[in-house]
């Protein structure tokens, strides 16, 4: 065994002792960090609104319609939004 084993195990040891181990989720991988879930959850309302603002933008430039199209998709997107971020933290919700 190496140095550089023996320490890692004995980095593990202390980490278990002092209940700073991840446990393992249901797929084997450590839970999610609590930065990560709220990184996820701005990227997906955000990413929601760009792609509705997007296709009400083009909609309204193409058919001449301005404002009407860009604000219908603005709240479509913004719902989509808030409906992905439900998702998230309901897992009965995800199909």
């Amino acid at each position: 065994m190496s140095e550089q084993d023996g320490f890692e195990s004995r980095l593990r040891q202390a980490r278990a002792r002092q209940g700073l181990d991840p446990k393992p989720g249901a797929d084997g991988r450590p839970p999610p960090a609590n930065w990560g879930i709220g990184f996820r959850a701005g990227i997906e309302v955000v990413s929601a609104l760009v792609v509705g603002i997007g296709i009400g933008w083009f909609l309204d430039r193409w058919l001449g319609t301005w404002p009407w199209l860009f604000l219908l998709f603005f709240v479509l997107g913004s719902a989509a939004g808030v409906l992905n971020v439900y998702r998230l933290f309901n897992p009965r919700a995800r199909r």
